[in-house]
């Protein structure tokens, strides 16, 4: 079974890029892949120093163990100040080749103003440079704050069925570049 690991980039309590994330993996999941998210909200993980050793942080073990045996990743991240935020580019940075090389990744930034790519353009050039393959889908959902229903489902239809051809090419690429 193909296995995707979401992980969610955001410290928010009520986190509309955990919201968009959840979304993401139920429709994986539908299309028969086994997903598991990673919610650093509730990890306790260093920051990055460059390091080997994070001994003294068991969840940096947990990050790099869960991630190195996905098939796929989804990452999800709020867009601050024009790029990723800081929480998924240090979970990032606490991986290397070994978990993240040759990983199928699916990208999602959420922004409180108008959707573009930058937060987008930055995750894709992150994970290029970890020999990871970005799929050419990607879902910038803006206004979050009016994007979301009260179930946490998204408003937009059109958003909705980008979301679901999203999900399509994850798996299917996922299960071509692992032949599963």
């Amino acid at each position: 079974m193909t296995k995707i690991v979401g992980i969610g980039g955001s410290l928010r309590t009520a986190s509309y890029s955990m919201m968009a994330l959840e979304l993401a993996a139920e429709r994986v999941q539908a299309l028969g892949a086994d997903i598991q998210i990673l919610d650093l909200r509730t990890m306790t993980l260093p920051f990055c120093d460059g390091g080997k050793d994070y001994s003294e942080f068991p969840d940096v073990h947990v990050l790099q163990e869960v991630v190195t045996a996905a098939d796929g990743l989804i990452l999800a991240t709020p867009e601050y100040h024009g790029s990723v935020s800081g929480v998924i580019k240090n979970a990032l940075d606490l991986m290397g080749f070994t978990e993240l090389g040759g990983k199928v990744t699916g990208l999602i930034s959420v922004l409180g103003g108008q959707p573009n790519s930058n937060a987008l353009n930055e995750m894709r050039l992150i994970m290029r440079w970890v020999h990871a393959w970005v799929i050419p889908e990607q879902i910038a959902i803006g206004q979050a704050w009016r994007a979301f229903d009260e179930d946490g489902k998204l408003m937009d239809d059109k958003l909705a069925e980008r979301l679901d051809s999203f999900a399509q090419s994850l798996v299917t690429n996922t299960q071509k570049l692992s032949q599963k």
